[in-house]
């Protein structure tokens, strides 16, 4: 069989980002804290683990004293700072530079649609680390749209400003502003500029990945599809993955590959989320790799 690795997929600039921090500052400390998983990926927190990162949560830093806390790409709200500067804890602050630009925006938003007697709405996952770092920047008064049953928690009698995830899909948010509108017109009669403002603030180096992994998911007579059951993205790209080919399996390292899925295939397509270490997937090929020559023995 041939078996390739999709060169677009693995960590965004992000991700990269905040592993390399860890990485720096452990090679001069025998321990750094970090608050929460530094990837939603459970064998790269394994192998920073055994380096000295220890996770956290959030009631463990407020016990915390003198020490240094990496925070992660998913940013965090403006009460973790207030805790650190408290604490005189040192924060290794790896927030992705496309959350950081988003929390200011939602702060900002936030602020105006106070004077307007409007709402912040975000698409994205409740209780997702990202989330919980935008809602903090509106004092936990930002709605949260998952679903189109979210929408309930909408008063459409006032304006509203949507923002999104930086890692949900392109589909997903434009499907849910535009059932934001027709509740709106629906609700006014008609709408103007200070009704709704929808803001596209996805990621492109997250969303780009859908239409590469359309094209990879066709080339290949199987798809495996390595990422972290903890990633959002992980689940919103597999799901691309699927819809384009049956044969798409979701997997968090090789022990969980079945040697029946690559009955009859010629080629074999590993991809992952931008939670999902190269080296992963690596692993995963060369598993692959031994399994066809076993078979062609």
């Amino acid at each position: 069989m041939k078996v390739e690795i999709d060169k677009n997929s693995g960590y965004c600039f992000g991700v990269e980002f905040a592993i390399q921090m860890a990485e720096d500052e452990l090679s001069e400390v025998e321990t750094l804290y970090c608050l929460g998983d530094i990837v939603h990926n459970d064998m790269e927190v394994k192998r920073l683990f055994n380096k000295g990162l220890r996770i956290i949560n959030k009631e463990e830093l407020a016990t915390l004293r003198d020490c240094k806390v990496l925070i992660r790409a998913h940013g965090e709200p403006p009460e973790t700072y207030q805790t650190a500067l408290k604490n005189n804890i040192e924060l290794i602050d790896a927030s992705c530079p496309v959350v950081l630009k988003l929390q200011n925006r939602v702060k900002h938003a936030y602020d105006k649609m106070e004077k307007a007697k409007g709402q912040v709405v975000i698409y994205g996952q409740k209780g997702h680390a990202e989330v919980i770092g935008l809602t903090g920047q509106t004092r936990e008064n930002a709605i949260i749209v998952t679903t189109e049953e979210d929408l309930q928690y909408i008063d459409f009698t006032r304006p509203v400003t949507l923002f999104s995830q930086t890692t949900k899909s392109t589909s997903g948010f434009y499907k849910i502003k535009t059932m934001i509108e027709e509740r709106l017109k629906a609700t006014k009669g008609e709408l103007n500029l200070a009704d709704f403002n929808a803001n596209d603030s996805i990621c492109r180096q997250v969303s780009n990945r859908e239409p590469q992994l359309r094209q990879f998911a066709v080339e290949h007579d199987v798809i495996i599809f390595v990422a972290g059951k903890k990633s959002s993205n992980g689940k919103a790209l597999f799901s691309v993955c699927l819809k384009e080919n049956e044969r798409a399996y979701f997997i968090e390292n090789q022990s969980e590959i079945d040697h029946a899925w690559f009955f009859s295939a010629d080629s074999v397509g590993i991809c992952g989320a931008t939670s999902t270490p190269m080296w992963l997937m690596e692993n995963v090929a060369r598993h692959i790799e031994e399994i066809s020559a076993n078979r062609e023995v």
